[in-house]
């Protein structure tokens, strides 16, 4: 039995940490040595690393290596391939180490020879300029060794033992390992000990059991509660009123997650970059520990420029103006004014979207805000004409930082006309909607590569004027994001959507822009937007009373800047109140994309599967962001 302090890389004596065994710690060690330090012509050579039954060992194997890391870009003479070899041994036992294999044996031969072999520097100097050798790693991994005992030693809470989860008789993974250091400080710290410490794990080896024993040492220190809080950075922002976003005070007892929940309550202003958050070093007298929140303010204003290009809704430029801090409290007021419908095949004649918003965060509530808005629209669309104008009022709600809640009121008055019949329509709605979003990164300006979204809207509505009509509007949506290449780089995304108006039995009975229709970008690529559902005789959109539609998209990275993306979309629109019912369309297409800091450029062609009689061979979409 080795001294329970000290930690043993296979049979050395020295001492290790544990940390240093596991993947973030891994050195990478040895020698590299130029041609030119020679005088002699570089050997070029190939390698091979023998599997160790592990995808994730053999991976990190591979990044242990400098054979394999340096090979292309540091060309070595005889004698550096040799001396690369040699060191390494040790950075892939290392490795082998770490996840739990403490016996294992590394072998490493060039040409079939062992690289301590006195003749392969001779042998290595004969082969002919421009000939590479083989290197041949092969692998001894040992018995694999568990844990058998974790020890605590030093001055903590007597539960503090609940907090560790990892199985006495797991094996003994050197990241494992380090993950239950964390959660024991984790656990201090969310009981309030501010201050705690687990100092690195020190193990020893039972070589005869191949098992290991695993100390740490903890100081718990005194539980402290939330001190004086402090504020840095703050210039235009009213102090009280960010101070009264916090979603702790004085006198809270300390812990991490409530400290982040009050971060986040601050970025979710709207008016800060950055917040960061840091704790004094020392509890007070009073057992308070103080926190400083460093905070970074946005820009007040913001200018935002837009063009999209689709040849059904043909060319769409929009520009805004936002403040972000109007009375000081964080209040935003956002205006957007858009001209569209400019050589698109749905629509001939030029539009305009004209949008005010005014946010007013806090609003009888910490984590709710008052959002009201006026807009006005005027199009012209294959499926009909319009000039509208609303007005609006809605209530956000943040339960958690994923789930997020509305209700709303909205006065429209709308202005509809269709195969020449002019109707005009009031309408009075209350939008109800809830919202789920665990897609990650979780900036907005960033493409997601993982997680998950989803929202469903549910939006009662009264009709006056040409119809009275009392009806509900019902859609839901989801996005899934898969990161196959585990960096980003090559991502699997799924969308589907689905969508109903309840409380009428007739299609046409619906103001026409209030049915539903599906086809463009937002459903299905390849047919013109609202084509797809129930036609007029001359083949114009009608509108149906229900949609459901599916598509997937593979995107992928290429170099710098640049990806590409493939994708397949399926769908269709009915007049029978029940998605999915009517005949599916199917469109596909690719494209490419340029990656900039405000979101991909995006640029695809997409052709229909299943063309519509009449229908476009292609469309072609150009704008910022990805399709969903």
């Amino acid at each position: 039995m080795r001294p329970l302090r000290c930690f043993y890389a296979r049979r050395a004596s020295a001492r290790r940490n544990l940390r240093s065994w596991a993947l973030s710690g891994l050195v990478l060690s040895g020698v590299c040595f130029s041609s030119s330090a020679f005088g002699a012509d570089p050997q070029t050579y190939t390698i091979d690393i023998a599997e160790t039954g592990s995808d994730d060992l053999d991976d990190l194997v591979t990044e242990s290596s400098l054979l394999v890391s340096l090979r292309e870009s540091a060309p070595v003479p005889p004698f550096g391939l040799i001396e690369r070899a040699k060191g390494d041994i040790q950075p892939i036992a290392t490795a082998l180490n770490s996840f739990g294999y403490y016996q294992a044996e590394v072998k490493i031969e060039i040409a079939g020879k062992d690289i301590s072999d006195p003749d392969l520097p001779l042998m290595l100097d004969e082969t002919p300029e421009g000939t590479p050798v083989d290197v041949q790693v092969s692998i001894d991994r040992g018995e694999l060794y568990h844990v058998r005992n974790i020890v605590l030693e030093g001055e903590f809470p007597p539960n503090l033992r609940d907090a560790v989860e990892l199985e006495e008789v797991s094996p003994a993974i050197a990241a494992d390992i380090v993950v239950v250091q964390a959660q024991l400080l984790t656990y201090l710290q969310e009981q309030g000990y501010a201050l705690a410490t687990v100092q690195e794990p020190l193990a020893t080896i039972d070589d005869a059991a191949h098992v290991l024993d695993v100390l740490f040492v903890v100081q718990s220190g005194a539980r402290a509660q939330i001190g004086d809080i402090k504020f840095e950075g703050l210039e235009s922002a009213d102090e009280e009123f960010v101070r009264s976003v916090l979603t702790i005070k004085p006198g809270d007892l300390y812990r991490p997650s409530t400290v982040e929940v009050a971060r986040v309550a601050l970025i979710a202003t709207g008016i800060f970059s950055g917040v960061s958050v840091r704790a004094d070093d020392h509890i007070g007298p009073d057992g308070r520990i103080g926190l400083t929140f460093d905070v970074q303010e946005r820009a007040l204003h913001a200018v935002k420029l837009e063009g999209n290009y689709s040849t059904d809704l043909g060319v769409s430029l929009s520009a805004g103006w936002s403040h972000r801090n109007l009375l000081g409290r964080g209040e935003q007021l956002n205006l957007v004014l858009a001209g569209t419908g400019l050589w698109g095949n749905t629509s001939d004649k030029l539009g305009y979207r004209a949008t005010a918003q005014f946010i007013k965060p806090m609003f009888m509530g910490n984590l709710q805000d008052l959002e009201l808005g006026v807009s006005a629209i005027k199009q012209s669309l294959q499926a009909y004409d319009q000039r509208a104008e609303s007005i609006s009022a809605a209530i956000r709600r943040r339960f958690s930082p994923l789930w997020t809640a509305s209700v709303g009121l909205a006065a429209t008055h709308d202005q509809i006309e269709q195969k020449g019949l002019d109707r005009t329509y009031q309408l009075l709605s209350m939008p109800l909607t809830v919202s789920y979003d665990v897609a990650q990164p979780r900036d907005q300006l960033q493409d997601p590569i993982a997680g998950f979204r989803a929202s469903v809207a549910i939006t009662p509505t009264q009709a006056f004027g040409a119809e009275n009509l009392t009806y509900v509007v019902f859609q839901a949506s989801s996005s899934a994001y898969f990161d196959i290449s585990g960096n980003g780089r090559s991502v699997v995304a799924l969308r589907g959507i689905v969508g109903a108006v309840w409380g009428v039995s007739n299609n046409l009975d619906l103001p026409p822009d209030q049915r539903v229709y599906a086809g463009g970008s937002p459903t299905i690529r390849g047919f013109r937007y609202q084509s797809i559902g129930p036609l007029f005789p001359d083949g114009d959109p009608i509108g149906g009373t229900a949609i459901g539609a599916v598509g997937v998209e593979f995107r992928q990275r290429l170099f710098g800047n640049f990806g590409a993306a493939v994708f397949a979309d399926a769908g269709e629109a009915n007049a029978e109140g029940i998605p999915f019912t009517g005949t599916i369309r199917a469109g596909a297409g690719g494209g490419i994309r340029y990656y900039t800091p405000i979101g991909a450029i995006r640029a695809d062609v997409a052709l229909p599967l299943n063309r519509l009689p009449n229908g476009d061979r292609f469309e072609i979409y150009i704008g910022l962001g990805q399709a969903f």
